[in-house]
């Protein structure tokens, strides 16, 4: 292996990571305040499709905007049923999932390119050339999408918010003692809402950043497991936002590797195989990781006060 092809399976990495890391810590927020959210991989595939169709009208940060406002739609309604109606965690989350592969299928047939969608580089509007995608920095080891920069970041600032502040706190009493959070004047719903609605902005921009920073494209399939193993990160951090950033660039690491085993002319590993790998490795970590984490009593249970 030559030193480019080190930095280039570090440059995947580092994108790959990215939608993993920022699904993740928002998922973090959450589960801290007693919300768990099955249905990540549904919001991150619906924020791509809608990222992209907002870039293509606007330009890219519009389609980063709308792909974050649609996360935190879908997840403030999932906050909703879950906490002033009572709903089942579990149940909400898997229809989610349902719902964005069905929805996202029909909206491509719309689109009239059944399975796939390519979001173009530039697309003309009045006679002039407006950019589609996020315009990457360009460094001595190669370019690079701000998003980056973000999900290195955010996680630093999430741990700081969760242990150092006051809100950090109320937020973890309503997951962890929601009786006494209650007795103490914190309204729990609003809290969890919030919470969740945090989350669902972050999906959103992870699953936009695939459409319109990262892949360019968008199919039926585009999260790819991805929502699943940002809940694999949540399980081997213990909820702690700089571990699940380490988790979320392991993962990224063994996606690039098996599109790098791809890419050599003579494959010492079957190309199935390497595709397995990232999976693989989930499966490793929840299964050594359930049973020692402990996550907040009251998560999963609605509040119901009496």
């Amino acid at each position: 292996m030559s030193f480019s092809d080190i930095i280039s399976l570090l440059r995947i990495s580092l994108h790959a990571m990215v939608p993993l890391a920022l699904t993740a810590v928002g998922e973090i927020v959450g589960e801290t305040a007693g919300l768990f959210n099955i249905g990540l991989e549904g919001i991150l595939l619906i924020c791509a499709f809608a990222g992209a169709l907002g870039a293509e009208a606007g330009g890219p940060y519009v389609g980063l905007l709308v792909g974050m406002g649609v996360g935190g739609v879908i997840a403030l309604l999932f906050a909703v049923i879950n906490t002033y109606w009572r709903g089942t965690q579990m149940v909400t989350g898997i229809g989610i999932n349902l719902f964005a592969m069905g929805f996202v299928a029909f909206g491509l047939i719309k689109l009239g390119a059944p399975g796939f969608h390519m979001v173009p580089a530039n697309v003309m509007v009045d006679g002039a050339e407006k950019a589609v995608q996020l315009a990457k920095l360009r460094t001595p080891w190669g370019m690079y999408s701000p998003i980056i920069l973000v999900a290195l970041i955010l996680p630093f600032i999430v741990h700081w918010f969760l242990k150092r502040t006051r809100a950090g706190l109320m937020l973890k009493a309503a997951g962890e003692m929601p009786e006494a959070a209650d007795v103490a004047g914190i309204n729990i719903n609003r809290i969890r809402i919030l919470a969740a609605i945090f989350g669902g902005v972050l999906a959103g921009l992870a699953g936009a950043y695939m459409s319109v920073a990262w892949l360019g494209l968008v199919t039926k399939g585009l999260s790819a497991g991805r929502g699943f193993i940002a809940l694999a990160c949540v399980v081997f951090s213990g909820l702690n936002p700089l571990l699940a950033l380490l988790a979320a660039f392991i993962f990224g690491f063994f996606q690039a590797l098996a599109e790098w085993v791809k890419t050599l002319p003579s494959k010492p590993i079957p190309g199935e195989f390497v595709s397995m790998l990232p999976y693989i490795v989930t499966l490793l970590v929840v299964s050594g990781a359930i049973g020692r984490v402990r996550f907040p009593k009251f998560l999963g249970v609605p509040y119901k006060r009496e």
